[in-house]
């Protein structure tokens, strides 16, 4: 499959009335198959940015997103309201994502352009450093650097770094502790600077 060549789509989207929600999740689970397609509709693009997000590529994000709404369609009726329907999808999508990249071992090998823009969205001492590398470099080291962390290291940084999640929204979502998802963070950043020391080194 093709690397994907855009942006991460946000999370965070302008606050919107969604005061229909639980009685469309009310109707979904009784089998009502357009309510829950509102519903897709409504967080379809989200849930591909998380799905996005751990897997960096667009045709197996749109796949996993798509698998994701058919397990949350299945079990609509073990949610419960006690998180929001939206960080019960973004789980559902975060936990089949880091098994998908677990069992399938994917990575994408980014170059030219594309090594340089996911470069930008990456943590670095100074930034500014990455473009003194060829391009080649930069795809072949960045590509390596991705390689090396775990699924879960991924989703936060990325989570985090690129879709601008709080720590306590990347918890519900990837259903671990605060401090956890505190710690894995900083070893990822820490990890990454190490791996391109080379490009981030004045």
């Amino acid at each position: 499959m093709k690397p994907t060549d855009q942006r991460l789509i946000p999370l965070r989207t302008k606050s919107r009335p969604d005061g229909d929600e639980a009685e469309l999740i009310a109707r979904a689970k009784k089998g009502d198959r357009e309510a829950f397609g509102i519903l897709v509709k409504r967080y379809e693009r989200r849930v591909i940015g998380v799905a996005l997000a751990v897997v960096h590529n667009q045709d197996d994000a749109l796949e996993l997103a798509q698998e994701t709404f058919v397990r949350a369609f299945e079990n609509l009726r073990s949610f419960e309201s006690r998180s929001s329907f939206s960080t019960w999808l973004y789980r559902i999508a975060a936990n089949l994502a880091i098994d998908f990249w677990r069992r399938e071992g994917r990575y994408s090998v980014l170059r030219g352009e594309d090594a340089e823009n996911e470069l930008r969205r990456l943590p670095s001492a100074r930034g500014d450093s990455f473009t003194a590398a060829t391009r080649s470099e930069l795809g072949e080291r960045l590509s390596n650097a991705l390689e090396q962390l775990t699924p879960e290291h991924r989703a936060v940084i990325l989570l985090r770094e690129v879709e601008g999640l709080s720590y306590d929204e990347i918890s519900e979502v990837l259903n671990c502790p605060r401090g956890t998802v505190m710690s894995r963070l900083h070893y990822a950043r820490s990890r990454l600077r190490g791996i391109l020391k080379d490009f981030t080194s004045s």
